[in-house]
């Protein structure tokens, strides 16, 4: 596993450190690795690990490889950033992903696999999600992409931000299924840790515009601790 710590950034009031590797395989092993320290210190001083999962093929990739890992899965309670308004058995919902990849191969209890019921409709289905993390401690450890427009979990460029609730309603993402679930910017952003999986040359435009300033929907995500952006595939 080769990485290079490249610099610390403040842009926008967000405070991010950019790790480059050299390979796939490179940055999913250094995202495994991380996730399961962030756990094995969560649960020694909290008693549970609270991990916020983000959908994509990165992340896939990663949830396979824990689902070969031995981990303390009793402890884990697992959500997830966003996901689309479509039938629960659908190809596109992160939460079969998640669960195909990795959640139904560990002895995480079921009690503590929170999905977003995105398939009640986005405001239903946002509602409800809200009441689940109602009285929810600070996450843990949060997992994002970065979408070659620089959109993050179900955060776009030129929405409104939503802040009333931890789950909010999207409606006419840039992207279908236009209706979505994601979980609030502010809610996303109060975590002890941030991990954005960023690889390949299309992410470019979106890296060098957060790089350079520009308020893209990455920037909204400020932990106090800040965030930390693996890459591969783009240039900085």
């Amino acid at each position: 596993m080769t990485q290079n710590f490249n610099e610390t950034l403040v842009v926008n009031g967000q405070q991010s450190r950019w790790h480059a590797f050299e390979s796939q395989t490179a940055i999913n092993e250094a995202a495994v690795a991380r996730i399961l320290a962030a756990a094995k210190e969560a649960i020694a001083k909290h008693g549970s690990f609270l991990i916020v999962l983000a959908g994509g093929s990165t992340p896939k990739n990663v949830y396979e490889l824990l689902s070969k890992q031995q981990a303390d899965w009793a402890n884990w309670h697992i959500y997830h950033n966003d996901d689309r308004c479509l039938p629960v058995d659908h190809k596109e919902r992160n939460s079969l992903m998640a669960r195909q990849a990795w959640l139904n191969h560990v002895a995480i209890p079921a009690s503590q696999i929170h999905d977003i019921p995105a398939e009640l409709g986005n405001l239903a289905g946002a509602k409800a999600y809200a009441e689940t993390l109602k009285g929810v401690r600070t996450f843990d450890l949060v997992l994002l992409g970065l979408g070659e427009d620089g959109h993050t979990a179900s955060l776009f460029p030129d929405q409104a931000v939503d802040n009333s609730a931890d789950a909010v309603p999207v409606f006419d993402a840039p992207k279908p299924p236009p209706e979505r679930i994601t979980i609030s910017q502010n809610r996303l952003s109060d975590t002890y840790g941030v991990i954005f999986l960023v690889t390949g040359a299309g992410k470019q435009d979106a890296v060098n515009n957060w790089r350079n300033g520009v308020a893209i929907p990455a920037t909204l995500i400020k932990p106090a601790a800040g965030v930390d952006v693996y890459y591969f595939g783009v240039t900085i």
